[in-house]
């Protein structure tokens, strides 16, 4: 993952490795938003080695797009993510869907495993990837929402509102800008996993305003977006504790 281009930290690039290869349930691994490839790359490693079938990965690869910037007057991310797939040897183990996620989701029928979502970063673009697959998610799976922690408007209130204040959760955290949730549908009312979602939405709430002012905050307004992200907690994933956390199901 290192050598493709993007926009993933070596901290959110082993934890989607940790959460592909040991969310305990069944169903394929879809990706919204690919980019360059870099984490396509990553997840494709993970589903070749342990088995787990093609990664699905959709995106349209138009530009301009302020999530993705960095295209350097190119129309389209599209070969860079082709090119970044075959140098890495997995283009044999992606699924590829050169759309946008909402005209995938018009016939989507399969159990998810993990949600990756890391397209559309308004709220509501956020928001109706969430609402299209999340009903997907298998038993046992989860969702993981890219740069929660960065100041864009749509994965921090998603994240809030729609998955940390939902019951279909149970555990969930955040490792670097990634926030994520295992969806709980029997237990995640219940009281353990109600009262830390509740506490860390608390922390996490406090970055909405700041992040719906955009890419421009300066001055105080920046320096209270720093300071309130760091109380969020968003450190590493110790693979054994993460598996144990979401194994009983």
């Amino acid at each position: 993952m290192s050598a493709a281009p993007g926009f993933l930290t070596e901290r959110e690039a082993r934890f989607l490795a940790l959460a592909a290869a040991c969310v305990p349930a069944q169903g394929v691994i879809l990706e919204i938003g690919s980019f360059k490839g870099k984490s396509t790359v990553g997840l494709a490693s993970v589903a070749a080695r342990y088995r787990l079938g093609k990664v699905v990965a959709v995106d349209p690869h138009t530009a301009p797009s302020s999530t993705d910037p960095g295209l350097g007057g190119q129309a389209s991310s599209f070969d860079d993510f082709r090119h970044t797939l075959t140098r890495a040897g997995l283009t044999d183990h992606v699924e590829v869907h050169r759309k946008f996620s909402h005209e995938l989701a018009t016939r989507w029928d399969r159990p998810i495993r993990l949600l990756w979502i890391d397209g559309d970063h308004t709220y509501p673009g956020a928001k109706q990837d969430l609402d299209l697959f999340a009903p997907h998610l298998a038993p046992g799976g989860v969702v993981a929402l890219h740069d929660v922690l960065h100041n864009f408007a749509g994965p921090i209130r998603v994240f809030v509102e729609d998955v940390l204040g939902s019951d279909r959760y149970g555990p969930a955290g955040c490792c670097g800008s990634i926030g994520w949730a295992q969806h709980r549908p029997v237990d995640g009312a219940s009281a353990r996993f109600r009262e830390a979602r509740g506490a860390l939405a608390r922390r996490a709430a406090r970055l909405i305003p700041l992040s719906e002012r955009g890419r421009d905050l300066r001055g105080v307004a920046k320096l209270r977006y720093k300071l309130q992200r760091a109380l969020v907690p968003h450190g590493g994933a110790d693979p054994e504790t993460w598996a144990q956390l979401t194994s009983d199901v």
